[in-house]
């Protein structure tokens, strides 16, 4: 398939200078060609108007659990430890398969909606989950979350884990990836994480895990073991496979120093660690530290929503917040959702940006609404005022999957209707 953007303003790399109108040829399943003041000519299978926009790469969501969009706004108010052990926990046992699936589709038709491209996705019923993936046409790394309280669940937790990921890695045209989730690390006894490391190396996929989210989960564990998390995960050696370290809300200089050493990704939640008081992950130092940064959403459960243009400014805001005005300027803040995330889902060579080869993941957000007006820095005007509702097409592999703020895969009245009943079924 073909296709001409029109007349766009073009974020090629967030961090170097805007284009201030481009046609963008896509040809297949990827970038064609960006040719900077327009002119295209040729034959394309359709034109996308793309004046008074601007063209982003796919916003990539690092770390979310989409079927909680079912549990979304759950007993607000609550520390993170009661929120799950006395609210989530209990509902998430009463799901079925069916459920998950609606949910997933709710999760990706609202963070498509929002100009998400690619998500990072931990939970279970998983099958049903890539499902709904491969229906949406989105790109994801999936895995199962590995929880072993008890010696009983060692066995049949990897069993699953492994399982889902030969049965899906490479599936819907290469767009579905399988990582291994062991769900943190004081969920997970040292056996899990070797095992799980030594299938990673064998499979040549990352691990995806909760690390050091609350004050009080880091000093128990510290005053259990003698070490921070991520001290006893590179103790372990899981960190010698690529790691996406979700929150890392306390981590000190020396776990900032092992994360780099090892290459491993942390994704900054914003609204989630806010919502449920964890406090504020140190990205300034993160990145000074040499970690690469994504951000994630986490699960509508704990966020409200899965609008990752909303975290993108959050983001920019808290890191000012803890470090000074100057800290994680606007095409900073926005490299982090773009290519810092592609960096952590192992897209780094292949998307994150919008130029000639690479995977045609894109997004058109309209910049006429007043929020936008005067107009100066684009960039700058996307992450201070821009809003989710102003994304207006989306692409993932050069496939439309919103065009004029409308779906072209998913049928959205449906998948409301049957979320609604699954909600009521959970409640109390």
């Amino acid at each position: 398939m073909a296709i001409l953007i029109r007349g766009p303003a073009v974020v090629g790399r967030p961090g170097e200078e805007v284009l201030p109108k481009a046609d963008v040829i896509v040809e297949g399943r990827r970038f064609e060609a960006v040719l900077p003041g327009g002119g295209a000519e040729g034959n394309f299978d359709f034109v996308v108007d793309g004046e008074g926009c601007l063209l982003i790469p796919g916003l990539v969501n690092a770390h979310t659990h989409l079927a909680m969009t079912l549990l979304r706004n759950v007993a607000p108010d609550v520390p993170l430890e009661r929120w799950l052990a006395d609210h989530i926990w209990p509902r998430e046992r009463r799901l079925r398969p069916q459920d998950v699936y609606w949910g997933t589709l709710l999760g990706l038709a609202e963070a498509i909606r929002s100009g998400t491209t690619a998500v990072a996705d931990m939970y279970f019923f998983m099958d049903e989950v890539a499902g709904a993936v491969e229906e949406a046409g989105v790109r994801a790394l999936l895995s199962y979350g590995v929880v072993a309280l008890t010696p009983d669940r060692i066995e049949p937790e990897l069993a699953e884990a492994e399982r889902f990921v030969r049965s899906w890695d490479g599936a819907a045209e290469g767009r579905i990836r399988a990582a291994l989730s062991p769900h943190a690390p004081y969920t997970c006894p040292a056996a899990v994480w070797k095992r799980a490391t030594a299938l990673a190396h064998e499979l040549k996929i990352p691990l995806h895990t909760h690390l050091a989210e609350t004050w009080e989960e880091v000093e128990r564990f510290r005053a259990e073991t003698g070490r921070s998390p991520a001290e006893w995960l590179e103790e372990l050696g899981a960190l010698s496979v690529p790691l996406i370290a979700a929150h890392c809300v306390h981590v000190s200089e020396k776990d900032i120093e092992i994360l780099a050493a090892h290459g491993a990704s942390a994704v900054h939640c914003p609204t989630s660690n806010l919502r449920l008081g964890c406090g504020i992950a140190p990205v300034a130092e993160l990145l000074a530290g040499g970690v690469n940064v994504a951000l994630g959403t986490d699960g509508a459960a704990s966020a409200g929503d899965l609008n990752l243009v909303e975290e993108v400014r959050l983001a920019a805001l808290l890191a000012k917040a803890r470090a000074g005005p100057a800290a994680l300027p606007p095409a900073e803040a926005l490299r982090l959702a773009t290519a810092g995330g592609a960096a952590a889902l192992g897209l780094g060579k292949e998307g994150g940006t919008i130029e000639p080869g690479r995977r045609a993941d894109g997004v058109l957000v309209s910049t006429e609404g007043p929020h936008f007006c005067p107009g100066g820095d684009p960039v700058a005007d996307l992450v201070y005022a821009g809003q989710g509702l102003d994304v207006r097409a989306v692409f993932v592999d050069g496939r439309p999957l919103l065009l004029g703020g409308e779906f072209q895969a998913l049928d959205l009245e449906k998948i409301l209707a049957r979320c609604r009943r699954v909600a009521h079924r959970l409640r109390p």
